[in-house]
């Protein structure tokens, strides 16, 4: 058989392509890792663990009921980054503000990290594909604990990206700004082996991912665009299929694979769009423009906005090139931006 090679052994094989020092990359990834797989032990056996399913009794800064199985994948991501020495804080889903590493190495860490450390948690109970969303940046400020400010930086400044999916099988897939790998998890060894290399999102596919259950909130751009999405055209290839899942990394990794647009627009009830900006839009735009598909908010890049505040929220359109596309031109036509 050939060998398969494992995260850490990527890591170390391409460290010539991180422009930082190396080592750190490999540490960092390393612990997230390692994070990952405590949490996909819990996940996995969720079902039989009744302290593990359910609500944990508070809201999260979001104002979302947190599940038990939120706070502890936060804790566990905590704890792995704090302990390795890279990292001198963190930014979480789950969290008001940021998370300073003030003892130890980590206090004069070069990296910050902004998490979700459970997407699509509201499927736990379901046993639904969930996941684990992070960004990482280069510290701005020169030592001690992470600043408010060292979270303030575009997307377009990240020196990784990646989620972490707990399906049918869990993967790791990442990009540093030389393309996207994908990792699968052997349980029976305990280690990521890459499975997907160099991919690469088709420039056109047949998924439409959405929550259509909204459209009467939708801009007349994003209602435009469903219903060109219905209609059959033979030279287009339509009319495209609808599959939407509810968790952004579930619909996001199909789409990367098979070809799609995924959009969460604006709503009346959620004028500035519901997804966070730092710790999902921004990972997975860096993901999929490495991968060759865009992402934007419906008028301008992604990676391009500039955060004011660790929790804000942004619309987003992303996936397949030329879908995306499309879609904006609806956007444009339909629902032209406010200056």
């Amino acid at each position: 058989m050939n060998h398969v090679k494992s995260l850490g052994e990527f890591i170390v094989e391409k460290q010539e392509d991180f422009k930082y020092a190396k080592g750190e990359l490999s540490r960092l990834l390393s612990a997230i890792g390692l994070a990952a797989r405590v949490v996909n032990r819990e996940v996995n056996k969720a079902g039989l663990m009744e302290d593990i399913l359910g609500d944990a009794g508070a809201e999260n800064v979001q104002g979302e009921a947190q599940k038990k199985l939120d706070v502890y994948a936060n804790d566990e991501f905590i704890r792995a980054l704090k302990d390795r020495g890279e990292v001198c804080g963190l930014a979480s889903e789950e969290n008001e503000g940021v998370i300073e590493f003030k003892s130890g190495y980590a206090v004069d860490g070069q990296y910050v990290v902004a998490i979700d450390p459970l997407d699509g948690s509201s499927n736990i109970d379901v046993n639904v594909s969930i996941g684990t969303i992070f960004s990482i940046y280069r510290r701005t400020s020169k030592s001690g604990p992470a600043t408010f400010d060292d979270f303030m930086q575009k997307g377009t400044e990240q020196v990784a990206a990646g989620y972490i999916i707990y399906g049918s099988s869990t993967m790791l897939v990442y990009t540093t700004g030389n393309g996207v790998n994908g990792f699968t998890l052997d349980p029976s060894i305990g280690a990521f082996f890459l499975s997907h290399p160099d991919m690469k999102i088709p420039e056109d596919g047949k998924i439409y991912s959405i929550n259509e259950g909204n459209y009467v909130h939708f801009p007349e751009g994003v209602k435009k665009y469903i219903k060109y999405c219905q209609v059959e055209d033979a030279a287009t290839n339509r009319p495209y299929t609808s599959r939407y899942i509810g968790s952004a990394v579930a619909d996001l990794h199909r789409n990367l694979i098979k070809g799609g647009i995924y959009i969460y627009p604006t709503t009346t009830s959620s004028p500035n769009g519901k997804l966070r900006l730092l710790y999902e839009a921004n990972p997975f735009a860096f993901i999929i423009e490495q991968a060759g598909g865009l992402a934007t908010d419906g008028f301008r890049r992604i990676l391009e906005v500039q955060p004011t505040s660790l929790h804000q929220r942004t619309p987003l359109f992303i996936g397949s090139k030329n879908m995306v596309e499309k879609a904006m031109s609806f956007m444009e036509e339909f629902s032209p931006q406010e200056a």
